[in-house]
């Protein structure tokens, strides 16, 4: 991870998937996104932008609340439609606690966007005509199985006005003991 100094770019905060969950949604955004606007990897965003300036306190706050908190399953229960894109949705309610928790520590910086009610997801086509995005969430709700996979972290990017810089990785439960 890069170790500059903070900076006013805003931060974003994604969930980590487990290696066979992101290949899945990385593969489909690799064939759905378009090539040009893909700069970022398949995620799932709990924060689109926190403090820049703030980033040691964030990193801590992030840091400290990880360690205790075992891996959450997270289930992706459906298929959502944009208008321009596809989602998969995701639902998980100690990762729902969880962002609640974080919300309330880092009330002081939310925007508007974090500040309403979360939805999460994982895109994997945006910014396409609404036929193709139609064509596309019929073709993948016609084979969907809802499934579940178990949540290793959560990263911290840098957004730098297209592309992200990765800051910092948070790995759930270290200081819990292992069975």
């Amino acid at each position: 991870m890069p170790t500059s100094e903070p900076s006013a770019d805003p931060l974003i905060l994604t969930l980590t998937f487990d290696a066979d969950s992101a290949a899945f949604f990385e593969g489909l955004r690799r064939r759905h996104f378009p090539e040009k606007l893909n700069r970022i990897p398949a995620h799932a965003t709990l924060f689109h932008h926190l403090d820049g300036l703030k980033e040691p306190g964030i990193v801590e706050t992030i840091a400290a609340t990880l360690r205790a908190e075992p891996l959450p399953e997270v289930a992706v229960t459906g298929l959502r439609f944009t208008g321009r894109g596809v989602a998969f949705v995701l639902a998980s309610d100690a990762l729902s606690s969880l962002r609640a928790r974080l919300a309330s520590r880092f009330a002081d910086m939310l925007t508007p966007q974090d500040r309403q009610g979360w939805r999460p997801h994982v895109t994997v086509q945006n910014k396409v005509a609404p036929e193709i995005a139609r064509a596309l969430h019929a073709d993948l709700a016609q084979g969907f199985e809802p499934f579940r996979f178990m949540a290793p972290g959560l990263m911290l990017w840098r957004y730098l006005g297209g592309p992200w810089e990765p800051r910092a990785a948070f790995a759930f439960g270290q200081d819990l003991p292992t069975p």
